[in-house]
This record gives C-alpha cells, sequence and structure tokens, in this order.
C-alpha cells in the first residue's frame, strides 16, 4: 500500500465501446511509465473489453453489491466481477449516496463483503454544503467511517460533495483538515476527489497527508489525466 496513487472514475462516460476503448489505450499507454498506482473506473458494461486492451493500469468496477447472487435486478456480484479478472471497486461515491440513496449500512455491508472477496476497496466519504457551513463536517465523515474493518486493501476518498462537478475545490487547508483526520481514525491511504484537474493538481499534490487523487471528469482525457498524474511525482517524489 506503498506509495502515491491517481484513480479515474468515468462514471457514466463515454456513451460507446469504440470510445472506451481508446480512452483506455490512450491512458494505459500515457501513464505506463509513471511510477505510481493507477487505476480507472469504467462503466460495468465496457470492463471486459477494456480489461483485454489495457496492460500496464489496473482496472476498477464503480460499484459491488453485498450478496454473491440472487434475485436482485439489476445488481453485480462480486463473484461476477472476479470472475472476470475485476480486482478494484468504488464504494460509496457522492453520487450512490445522494442521487441513488445508499445509506451509511449498506455502503458498510458492501464493503465488507468486498474485502472478503480480495477487492482493493475506494471507499468515497465526504459532506454536504450545509454540513460545512454548520461546522458539522467532521462528525459526518466519522459517521461514514464508523464500523470500517481494519483491512490492508482499504483506501479512503475524501470529497467534499459541494467541491464535485461544481468547478469548487476545498482549500488546501480544508482538505489536508480532513485528510489528517481520516487517517487519524482510519491509519489509511486517504485520495482527494473533489473536482481535482490539471489547474489545482499542483497546489493540491502539496497538502499534508495527501496520498493521490479520485480524478472524474479529468480522466476522461488523456493528457489532463496524465498530467494530474505527474503532479503527484513532482512534489511526492
Amino acid at each position: 500500500m506503498e506509495g502515491r496513487l491517481i484513480a479515474g472514475n468515468w462514471k457514466m462516460n463515454p456513451r460507446t465501446l469504440k470510445e472506451a476503448i481508446e480512452l483506455a489505450r490512450g491512458v494505459d499507454e500515457a501513464l505506463k511509465d509513471l511510477p505510481i498506482e493507477k487505476v480507472i473506473f469504467p462503466p460495468f458494461v465496457f470492463l471486459t473489453e477494456v480489461l483485454r486492451i489495457v496492460g500496464n493500469i489496473n482496472i476498477g468496477a464503480q460499484n459491488v453489491f453485498y450478496e454473491d447472487s440472487g434475485a436482485f435486478t439489476g445488481e453485480i456480484s462480486p463473484a461476477m466481477l472476479k470472475d472476470i479478472g475485476i480486482n478494484w471497486v468504488i464504494i460509496g461515491h457522492s453520487e450512490r449516496r445522494n442521487i441513488l440513496k445508499e445509506d451509511d449500512e449498506t455502503i458498510l455491508k458492501k464493503v465488507k463483503r468486498a474485502l472478503e472477496w480480495g477487492f482493493r476497496v475506494i471507499l468515497c466519504v465526504g459532506e454536504k454544503l450545509q454540513d460545512r457551513e454548520l461546522n458539522r463536517h467532521k462528525d459526518v465523515v466519522k459517521r461514514q467511517l464508523d464500523g470500517l474493518p481494519d483491512h490492508e486493501n482499504l483506501i479512503i476518498a475524501y470529497e467534499p460533495v459541494w467541491a464535485i462537478g461544481t468547478g469548487k475545490n476545498a482549500t488546501p487547508e480544508q482538505i489536508e483538515e480532513m485528510h489528517t483526520l481520516i487517517k487519524d481514525l482510519t491509519g489509511k491511504k486517504v485520495l482527494y476527489g473533489g473536482s481535482v484537474n490539471p489547474e489545482n493538481s499542483r497546489e493540491l499534490s502539496m497538502v499534508k497527508n495527501l496520498d493521490g487523487f479520485l480524478v472524474g471528469g479529468a480522466s476522461l482525457k488523456v493528457e489532463s489525466f496524465q498530467q494530474i498524474a505527474r503532479s503527484l511525482l513532482e512534489f511526492h517524489p
């Protein structure tokens, strides 16, 4: 678990398999010589083909269910992902929590099951703007971390909800405060995931207790993703 990590969450992008393959090939080539851990998370329907054509980066899934099989329409089990060669998952992303209404109990069940199956798990935590304004952001994150197993394959991504897809960003001081809190509580690697882009990645890379980035929109452009990855090396050789 040593070293820096760059992770790209494609979300529900791109629209076609052809575009997904082109993007994956580009990222695979652009990041191949960078001495950091790297992983991308395409949509489920593209996973098999993307796995087939990359050789330098890890491939993960954006979600996973907490049962191995059964009558759960639309869900994807850890057994299915393992069978096709997937070893990474994102769990608890703010869009899963806030748009799809996943609660802390459900997310914790997913984390525990995924770790049992041997996945590297990136668990996302973070507060909404109202929580930040009412000075209860620490309490929210503490609650989201409650009950987690102490497992070597667990990574935490701090993503302030108010800084995702809005063009806003938390200040380095705010990020350092939250990363320090999370490290004190869990002892795990902590990524930052709030609208990271080539323009702010250099400054954010200098934040204390930052172990890497979980990148959203900027991971859909090869040059942007590569530049963000390089910034981690520039300030964390």
